[in-house]
């Protein structure tokens, strides 16, 4: 306290004379990020703070010294103004003083909601008092800044404002727990133990609560990371909250309650992050290998195999068009991990499977799974997947088993995605490329190991049937792209799908098979998926998620379930993932399971991640998952215990009776 009246106090003797005439070294400016909606709503605001070289200002808690920031706005009636989110601070240490701050340009976002409103303009004030330093000087700054937002059309900064949510700390969903133990104030803060932290810091918002130049001693138990800080004298806090920096500078921001805090554990040595990586690169090779099993990737990969059998090519070409293949799969996984990556560097929430979100794209899936089955059936040869073996044809084939392949997350995915999007954007782009070379791995195998060549069937007629039967598990694919237009597009999605797998089977019947114009039947189609895409909405229908035996997730339900001494039992699903449809039906929707539940009494929470809820996404990232199926059991008193991604009925049923 005396250090920082100190500083003040020289603040103040060098702002005396001219200073607050003179042109503020931090400078704000008020920006939105579009216009106010017509029918009301909320606008993102930014206050963007470009900084003199040398001078720095501060983070909502400054530390030993400075000053946060004072806002007072000016709004109409009816207008409100949501708390500021501040960006990741860093430590500025100077003369034995410990601050929290920002050294350059940097922006603080809020939320303005309007009420409805038809036409004119939103007219914003704020005056704002703040403290610029440098490592000599400090100067008490003010300003004012104001901004007139245009009513249903403006300018869209979007591009901007993602560079500014960028550099906000993710929030932890789950609570971190603290305990104080004499001097010690323990924090365990909920981060994965494959995850890397570096050399981490821990920037705490209450203020007068521990010794800011006291040493940081960080400590991983399991999936917590424990810091044990030094409490100031008669600090007893009720709840903190806060934000750990990370080595890489990323920030993870966290709320916390008192709680049981581990002792034990090992010292931090920020040399994890190898290991870490090295372990999701294994889980993505052998997930992608795993994806082959399914009845969206079988197929394919069957038939390319059962050609490279009839065609008898040589070692060399073999070897060409596995290549190929395997080149395909991982363009295709690693385009799709880059535009993930580059759409959550961009604030955006969301997971795996993304597109899978979007009506649009299940239509353009669903016209695949249908050109495929009717190739299967006979109805037209397809280059990409019969014909001669030629290294383009291969690519594309690989690329295509890589985009039907994103409906499902075995087994080992989970993990490595949700380490991929927590890494370096280069490195997670490997952990992506690898889950397309295990999913190429098979055919791979089968064009550079001529044994195995070998030991294939011989060609012959029942080639033609057996290409007949892979028709059946494309073509419950295809039954499945059609629930699932109409889950997320409703009626009229479901009607249209029905609609362009009828004209498709026209086009190809008529004009691929009987005239031969191939060329002619694919431009047809692309004709319709074109009309599809720009007719079917770009998000999914507002619904109900309704379960029987199981409530809609939140943190807090589950919390209060937890709360009245009940064990729990969460599961994190989507209508377009196989795997979590296949589980709910062998296991969970089980009468044993359900008796066992309802004797243990048991609280049953669905956390439906089909519309890409960005609470729930924020929830798999706390977990390290970036995908679903994720299931959580949470014994009483204890805390959740991660089951596997398969699930049979005994491990429900045990565990409920262990309850």
């Amino acid at each position: 306290m005396l250090a920082r009246f100190l500083l003040l106090l020289l603040a103040l003797f060098a702002a005396s004379g001219p200073a607050w005439g003179q042109q503020n070294n931090i400078r704000p400016t008020l920006v939105a990020e579009g216009p106010v909606p017509v029918g009301g709503g909320e606008v993102e605001l930014a206050i963007v703070f470009r900084t003199d070289p040398g001078w720095h200002g501060y983070w909502l808690n400054p530390g030993d010294a400075g000053l946060p920031l004072q806002i007072e706005w000016d709004v109409p009636d009816g207008v409100e103004v949501g708390d500021l989110r501040f960006p990741t601070p860093v430590i500025l240490e100077a003369a034995g003083l410990i601050n929290y701050v920002y050294k350059g340009d940097h922006a603080l976002l809020t939320r303005l909601t309007v009420p409805p409103r038809s036409s004119g303009v939103v007219r914003i004030a704020a005056d704002m008092r703040w403290l610029a330093c440098t490592d000599e000087v400090c100067v008490p700054e003010q300003g004012r800044v104001d901004l007139a937002i245009p009513i249903g059309e403006g300018t869209d900064r979007g591009y901007e404002f993602d560079a500014y949510r960028r550099d906000l700390p993710r929030l932890l969903e789950t609570p971190a727990r603290f305990a104080k133990t004499g001097e010690t104030l323990s924090i365990a803060l909920p981060v994965p133990e494959t995850l890397d932290v570096g050399e981490p810091t821990l920037f705490l918002a209450d203020d007068r609560v521990i010794d800011y130049s006291a040493e940081q001693r960080f400590r991983r138990d399991g999936d917590r990371l424990i810091v044990d800080l030094v409490a100031r004298e008669g600090a007893d806090p009720a709840s903190l909250a806060g934000v750990i920096r990370l080595g890489n500078g990323q920030g993870l921001e966290f709320r916390a309650r008192p709680g049981e805090v581990p002792t034990g554990g090992r010292p931090i040595t920020g040399d994890g992050g190898g290991e870490a990586t090295l372990l999701a690169l294994a889980g993505a090779l052998i997930g992608g290998l795993l994806l082959n099993l399914m009845p969206c990737v079988f197929p394919v990969l069957t038939i390319k195999a059962l050609h490279l059998a009839r065609s008898g090519t040589s070692e060399t070409r073999a070897r060409r068009d596995a290549l190929g293949y395997t080149l395909g799969a991982v363009l295709g996984t690693a385009s799709l991990g880059l535009l993930l990556i580059l759409l959550r560097e961009g604030g955006n929430a969301v997971g795996w499977a993304f597109q899978l979100q979007d009506p649009r794209t299940i239509f353009v899936l669903l016209l695949l799974s249908g050109a495929i089955t009717y190739n299967l059936l006979g109805l037209f040869e397809l280059p990409v997947v019969a014909g001669d073996v030629e290294t383009r044809s291969s690519i594309g084939t690989g690329a295509l088993a890589a985009f039907v392949a994103t409906p499902c997350a075995g087994p080992f995915l989970g993990t490595a995605i949700g380490t991929a999007l927590l890494l370096p954007p280069l490195v997670g782009m490997g952990i992506f490329a690898m889950l397309g070379l295990g999913l190429a791995l098979p055919f791979l195998a089968l064009g550079f190991i001529p044994a195995l060549r070998r030991r294939m069937p011989r060609p012959g007629p029942w080639m033609t049937t057996f290409k007949r039967w892979l028709a059946l598990p494309m073509g419950l694919t295809v039954a499945a792209c059609l629930w699932l237009l109409w889950r997320l597009a409703g009626p009229v999605g479901l009607a249209g799908g029905i609609f362009a797998l009828g004209l498709m089977a026209a086009i190809f019947g008529l004009i691929a098979r009987r005239v031969g114009m191939l060329r002619t039947a694919v431009a047809a189609v692309g004709a319709v998926a074109l009309l599809g895409i720009v007719t079917l909405p770009d998000r999914p229908i507002e619904r109900n998620v309704s379960v029987p035996g199981a409530t809609a997730w939140s943190p807090e339900r589950v919390a209060a379930a937890r709360g009245a001494g009940r064990p729990v039992f969460v599961y994190f699903t989507a209508d377009w993932c196989l795997t979590c449809k296949a589980n709910e039906r062998v296991a969970i929707a089980r009468d044993s399971v359900r008796e066992a539940f309802d004797e243990a009494d048991v609280a049953v929470f669905v956390a439906d991640w089909t519309d890409g809820n960005d609470t729930i996404t924020r929830f798999l990232e706390e977990r390290q998952r970036g995908a679903v199926p994720l299931y959580l059991w949470y014994p009483p008193g204890e805390e959740a215990e991660e089951l596997p991604q398969l699930l049979t009925p005994s491990m429900l049923t045990e565990r409920a009776a262990a309850s």
